[in-house]
């Protein structure tokens, strides 16, 4: 492996790589599912964990452990664990974490599937679940029970871009109780941009489906935190209770998209900035929602906490419901498609689509409003972008 002291940029290339036999440039894939031991003896010292060494690929795998080496380096965590999806990577940490009589408190505003995670599933479990707007900090302080064992959020949020500041969340959870587990969804902003553990969070949890890979052909999610708090997640979450193992060929892949992630964001930030300022002049758009802008609600503690502000933007129009709809189906340049952080621009309706299973009420609470579009903005010229929306809008009010 690589030295510790070198900078991100080179991170993304060299960190974790381990010396293969052959020694070839690229790391190879190990796709296997078993590992032979030498003699019963090894076999029995490897399962009992007083000798390092594989066993089975759903309890860890060489080409999986690099690209987790890789991102505890971004994360500036102790250790990761990969996962085959994010969610498996959010469920793996609640099985871990909570039992029955035990209370999880996230914000209000999330990403569908987290909500239909925790508010659908983990209640039928008799874990308590309360939802509240973590943008003012008193309402994570007056919410905090005896029973609270996590305090769960997204900053920037999906799909609202609401940033809330993890230092101050994670301060008031751990004053209150030190035990328990401030996990942060870091997927909108990526390690470049923003490492919660830095800030008091004890776990960093991403889609690496998004910009991690970057290029919308894997799925898989990741846990960074300390090694204990992995070591758990590893042998509960993962191994016993969701399975939730990513294989060694979409590790390799997500290794391969790593290495661009860099110069990948300064395009998409760059665009992002160029769309956002036609948007801001736009009669069409009523507002824009971005970490960046001073009107975004955490627009302070984005400038704190965040080396730049992404490329997922959210905005509302100035049109009708169906032509909001009209509008998203119009586009030509821009792909109609859930998901972001890849090469293409992605547009979508949150209320009919990630959104779909939360009630009115919920949409309401969530700031998620009818005639809401995110944005994930890609790395093609910003020109055509530009013009895409622009006839789409058009289009949309005719």
């Amino acid at each position: 492996m690589k030295p510790k002291n070198i900078k991100t940029d080179t991170q993304l290339i060299h960190a974790g790589v381990f010396k293969n036999s052959f020694n070839a440039q690229n790391s190879p894939i190990y796709r296997t599912s078993t590992f032979i031991f030498e003699n019963a003896d090894q076999g029995a010292q490897r399962f009992l964990g007083k000798e390092d060494g594989y066993i089975y690929s759903r309890l860890g795998n060489p080409t999986n452990r690099e690209l987790e080496i890789k991102l505890a380096w971004l994360e500036k965590s102790e250790d990761c664990a990969v996962t085959s999806s994010g969610m498996g990577a959010i469920a793996a940490c609640m099985w871990t974490f909570l039992k029955a009589g035990d209370h999880l408190l996230a914000d209000t505003s999330l990403y569908g599937c987290t909500f239909a995670l925790f508010t659908h599933c983990l209640t039928r479990f008799g874990i308590q679940v309360d939802l509240v707007d973590f943008a003012n900090i008193d309402n994570v302080k007056k919410a905090i029970k005896p029973n609270t064992k996590i305090v769960y959020f997204e900053t920037p949020t999906n799909p609202t871009l609401k940033v809330s500041d993890i230092k101050a969340v994670a301060a008031v959870s751990h004053n209150a109780n030190k035990d328990i587990k401030v996990i942060v969804d870091n997927t909108f902003a990526t390690p470049l941009l923003q490492r919660p553990i830095e800030l008091g969070a004890n776990l960093s949890v991403h889609s690496m489906t998004k910009y991690i890979n970057g290029h919308g052909d894997i799925i898989a999610g990741c846990v960074c935190g300390t090694a204990k708090d992995i070591g758990e997640i590893k042998m509960v979450g993962i191994k016993d209770a969701t399975g939730s193992v990513l294989s060694a060929d979409d590790a390799y892949m997500i290794n391969r998209g790593l290495r661009t992630l860099s110069i990948r964001l300064q395009k998409h930030i760059s665009n992002t900035r160029k769309i956002i300022d036609y948007l801001q002049k736009s009669p069409y758009i009523k507002t824009v929602y971005y970490p960046g802008l001073d009107t975004t609600a955490g627009h302070e503690a984005a400038s704190k906490q965040m080396d730049d502000f992404g490329a997922v933007l959210a905005f509302e129009t100035s049109l009708t419901f169906e032509q909001t709809k009209t509008f998203v189906n119009s586009v030509k340049v821009i792909t109609l498609a859930v998901s972001l952080g890849s090469t293409e621009s992605l547009i979508e309706h949150p209320a009919s689509m990630t959104h779909s299973t939360y009630t009115p009420e919920d949409l309401k609470n969530a700031g998620i409003s009818p005639t809401l579009i995110r944005l994930s903005v890609g790395i093609e010229d910003p020109e055509d972008l530009i013009n895409d929306l622009d006839q789409a809008l058009k289009f949309a009010v005719k």
